[in-house]
């Protein structure tokens, strides 16, 4: 059965050097799933393959059974982690889907990227930057607009990214996103598992009056 990121998702994408490095990162992960999160997304571009395995295994392990687990990276590690899902930027190609059942999520920033990927049958999609970002400092922030017009044009999640935070949650929701995606509001927080909680609960309480609109 195809894994499924059930609305409203709250992932974590991953960056070592913020939380400390790979060890506390792990832990980091560990305490942001007890808190609610759930999806990782591990993204750590500079990794050598051997590493990003060895990453992957590790939060495998901690995610099993609790969180789903989406690695932006070759499909190969993909697999032999044992991950339910592989991410893709914006400008990559299509990959061919493994016999086994497997997310594809693909980053855009624009209608036409969102379309595109809604074509080529992507699962979700994660758009951004909404807000000004630390991760992304030379990135213009799309706003709140870029969510509105990718959620009315797909029909498929779309996660919003960039600069997000539980008191942004509200607005990004209304404007039509399935959930979020998140990196420094839970992993430069002194608490990855209660800024986990917090971002759930904001997700939670702006999610049910959506539900009960549509």
């Amino acid at each position: 059965m195809l894994p499924r990121l059930t609305p409203p998702v709250l992932m974590l994408v991953t960056d070592r050097s913020l939380a400390g490095g790979e060890n506390p990162l792990v832990d980091a992960v560990d305490e942001a799933v007890e808190g609610g999160v759930t999806a990782v997304h591990l993204r750590e571009k500079d990794l050598p393959r051997d590493e990003l395995l060895s990453l992957a295994k590790r939060l495998r392990t901690v995610t099993r059974g609790r969180a789903a687990l989406i690695v932006n990276g070759p499909l190969e590690i993909v697999l032999a982690a044992e991950a339910d899902g592989v991410h893709l930027p914006e400008a990559a190609p299509p990959i061919e889907r493994p016999s086994r059942p497997l997310l594809v999520g693909r980053s855009v920033h624009s209608r036409e990227g969102a379309e595109r990927a809604w074509a080529e049958c992507s699962d979700y999609l994660i758009a951004g930057p909404i807000f000004e970002t630390a991760s992304h400092p030379d990135a213009a922030p799309a706003g709140l607009q870029l969510i509105e017009t990718i959620s009315g044009a797909v029909a498929i999640p779309v996660l919003a990214i960039g600069g997000i935070t539980a008191e942004r949650v509200a607005g990004v929701i209304r404007a039509g996103a399935a959930g979020v995606a998140v990196i420094s509001a839970i992993l430069s927080a002194e608490s990855p598992g209660k800024a986990a909680v917090r971002l759930k609960n904001a997700l939670a309480d702006e999610w049910s009056p959506v539900q009960r609109i549509h």
